[in-house]
């Protein structure tokens, strides 16, 4: 193992860490857990947890200094901002996925590409740099990787509920309401992943993942949106 496998990363967002163990714990996905023989080992999930707290605190304080628009709008540009979708592209920018460390299961399944492994990831970096360094060093991460996509966001209408935008289109393009169908669940109840997908009348439109139903029927809209030609 390279003495400092993280040399890359570090170089790349401009942040050398000062606590080695909790930038490897960033990547550790609990599924590795159940076949760890360490018991000291622990999973990114804690860090995760306190990541989005700073995400969401950094984005909104953001918005509301910069922009005078009402809070609905405001509201619509974050929710687009910090979306899973859009943390798992960030990720991919960084290449975050071929630093996890997976059990073998997770490996095979794909894991390192699943979008919504790779936006826990995103925010568990973001908790690591926040005890680190801090509020201002956090913001500024922010700031470089992924408020400079508002832009972008807005002028595409990706702030738009994707269900929502794919429902009108649907309708307006093709006389047809879209369904959602369970398409495949795994994991325990209190820890399911979620595969739904979006039809129309009986095709199979497109799928997306989620820790909940509602946040993988928005990505399937998404995915389903970007499969007709309709994102842009």
């Amino acid at each position: 193992m390279p003495k400092n496998p993280f040399e890359e990363l570090e170089k790349k967002i401009d942040i050398k860490f000062k606590d080695r163990e909790r930038l490897q714990q960033v990547f550790i996905h609990k599924s590795y857990l159940n076949e760890c023989k360490q018991p000291t080992v622990k999973d990114n999930e804690r860090l995760e947890f306190l990541g989005d707290a700073v995400l969401e605190l950094v984005v909104t304080e953001f918005l509301y200094k910069n922009y005078p628009n009402p809070e609905g709008e405001l509201t619509n540009w974050r929710s687009a901002l910090v979306k899973g979708a859009h943390l798992a592209t960030v990720s991919r920018t960084l290449n975050l996925g071929e630093y996890l460390v997976l059990s073998n299961g997770e490996e095979r399944s794909g894991g390192r590409e699943k979008s919504y492994i790779l936006a826990n990831t995103f925010e568990a970096l973001l908790g690591a740099i926040y005890l680190d360094f801090g509020y201002e060093i956090a913001h500024k991460f922010i700031d470089k990787f992924l408020l400079i996509y508002l832009g972008e966001i807005l002028e595409k209408g990706l702030h738009i509920d994707p269900k929502s935008k794919f429902q009108e289109l649907a309708q307006e393009k093709e006389n047809q309401t879209p369904q959602y169908r369970v398409v495949s669940e795994e994991g325990p109840d209190h820890d399911k992943v979620f595969n739904m997908g979006v039809y129309l009348g009986d095709e199979l439109v497109a799928c997306g993942e989620g820790s909940s139903k509602q946040a993988a029927e928005q990505e399937a809209a998404l995915a389903a949106l970007k499969e007709r030609g309709w994102h842009e």
